[in-house]
């Protein structure tokens, strides 16, 4: 059934160009018979009601140009939200499949009428904008290779660079899952088989990668929503830890107005001030989100969060008091 509506469509699409179709040259561009091809025009105005006529001078038409194959069905809105979806990944620099999805969306465009299709577009392009952050800039290729050695369960072996020691390394990885976190910072979250355990890896950061032909099983006791819901935004951390941090009145609106963690506890106080407690592995992430607010948001617990706080605002005061260059 596959093939016969993949014969249906591009039947469809020969009968809308401006070239004089007829059997043959239908049958000799979709590479079939002849009986193939009236069968299927005869299924078309049988089964779909196609409004398709004969003559000699324009061979086979539609009578009503604005008639089309209910091959795929989906509504104007359903269209539109891919459409949107076109746009939010090109949005995104370096996104691999952003070009194939607006082709297959512009496909899917030819079963309404061009009226409605170019509006859509005007609306997508001019009333609704993406923008992000800052951009990554991920390697396609080893994007594409790292989707087939998810799929495949094939181990993979890669040079990593390590943003927070500068330097790169050789590692070898049980690829897992893939995770785009805030649609801009892509991760491989798998089996790291030099620290022996779960870890993630910036894919923009992976110089190079070769899919090897080892394949891996999964841990059985990893479970990816249960791993995601320890991490506070992007950082794996080791034994969870009990959190809370105080924030001031004018600086509580932020924090109620979001989700920042499954664990998230949101104490009101009469003052204004709210007190955010959560349970996180890794503190290092949570430090830079906490610096974001400034004097608006101070950590109560655990004592060594609060310790480098305290060092990273001694060594930002000292750094502006002394006013050294950077």
């Amino acid at each position: 059934m596959a093939r016969v509506l993949e014969r249906l469509l591009q039947i469809d699409s020969l009968l809308r160009t401006a070239q004089r179709q007829t059997t043959a040259t239908i049958a000799e561009a979709l590479e079939v018979s002849e009986r193939t091809i009236r069968s299927d025009l005869a299924f078309l105005r049988d089964r779909f009601n196609a409004p398709l006529e004969y003559s000699p001078k324009q061979g086979h038409y539609y009578t009503d140009p604005e008639w089309r194959l209910p091959s795929i069905s989906l509504s104007q809105g359903e269209l539109f939200a891919l459409t949107l979806g076109a746009r939010m990944l090109e949005a995104y620099a370096g996104f691999t499949y952003a070009e194939e999805l607006r082709s297959a969306v512009e496909r899917l465009s030819e079963r309404l009428p061009e009226p409605t299709w170019v509006d859509m577009q005007q609306i997508a392009d001019e009333r609704v904008v993406f923008r992000t952050g800052a951009e990554t800039y991920p390697d396609p290729e080893i994007w594409k290779r790292l989707i087939e050695a998810c799929r495949n369960s094939h181990r993979v072996s890669m040079r990593y660079f390590t943003a927070s020691r500068n330097a790169e390394s050789e590692r070898v990885i049980d690829p897992y899952l893939l995770h785009i976190y805030r649609g801009t910072n892509p991760y491989i979250i798998g089996f790291c088989h030099k620290r022996q355990a779960i870890r993630w890896f910036r894919i923009d950061r992976i110089r190079e990668l070769q899919v090897l032909k080892e394949k891996f099983v999964q841990d059985p006791n990893f479970n990816a929503k249960e791993h995601l819901s320890k991490i506070f935004q992007s950082e794996v951390g080791g034994k969870p830890v009990p959190v809370t941090i105080w924030f001031d009145a004018s600086t509580a609106p932020y924090v109620r107005e979001r989700r920042w963690h499954p664990t998230q506890e949101i104490q009101e106080h009469l003052d204004g001030s709210v007190t955010l407690q959560l349970i996180v592995g890794g503190l290092n992430e949570l430090k830079r989100w906490i610096l974001g607010y400034g004097k608006g948001a101070v950590v109560k617990e655990p004592s060594k969060l609060v310790e480098m706080m305290r060092e990273e605002v001694e060594g930002m005061s000292e750094q502006y008091i002394r006013g050294l260059e950077p």
